[in-house]
């Protein structure tokens, strides 16, 4: 058993490892960074949105935009398009789980703000809508996926799809670059005296 957990350990060393030279990859990061900073200096938003884990995940980042992360500051406003339940079941149950994410980047999101959209497989289609939507509306997207890209590929500003079809190593790796956006929106924003 222990060589089986070494093994996962090892799996998600060389993974994160390889997004080391992945010029796109870090690139589309860089970029997200500065866009989300432009949005906030500019009275926006942003917006997260995904499904099981990749929800779990999208609440968790909001939570470090709107609450803090590395220090105190002034709270930005960030929000998980999941958390209402009351809504969800609505509107799943009215319309359709599809459009649970549209209806409310349509509510919620103007010109300007940015909505983030994880899906491992990139073919949840209630994030795709979600993401169509939000370019319908001039609010900048970006979309964690996994290797492929699936159907979202092409229909977010920024693509950041990583090299792998290993759902938990995927997932770890979004979590490592979304705290790493949190991280330079704060430093970026809220400057350390």
């Amino acid at each position: 058993m222990i060589n089986f957990i070494k093994s996962k350990i090892e799996g998600s060393i060389a993974l994160k490892s390889s997004l080391l030279s992945n010029t796109e990859i870090l690139t589309s990061v860089e970029n997200s960074v500065n866009d989300i900073v432009s949005a906030y200096k500019n009275g926006g938003k942003v917006l997260w949105c995904g499904n099981g884990g990749s929800a779990a995940d999208a609440q968790h980042m909001a939570a470090e935009l709107s609450g803090r992360f590395y220090y105190d500051r002034p709270p930005l406003f960030s929000e998980a398009l999941h958390v209402n339940t009351s809504y969800i079941t609505a509107v799943a149950n009215d319309y359709s789980y599809d459009i649970i994410y549209s209806r409310l980047v349509e509510a919620m999101g103007k010109k300007g703000d940015v909505l983030i959209g994880l899906s491992t497989s990139g073919n949840s289609a209630n994030v795709i809508k979600a993401i169509e939507k939000a370019n319908e509306m001039g609010i900048t997207t970006i979309a964690f996926t996994g290797e492929t890209g699936g159907e979202i590929k092409g229909l977010s500003k920024y693509l950041i799809n990583i090299p792998s079809t290993d759902t938990p190593r995927i997932q770890e790796c979004h979590m490592l670059l979304c705290h790493t956006i949190c991280e330079l929106v704060e430093m970026k924003l809220f400057p350390k005296k």
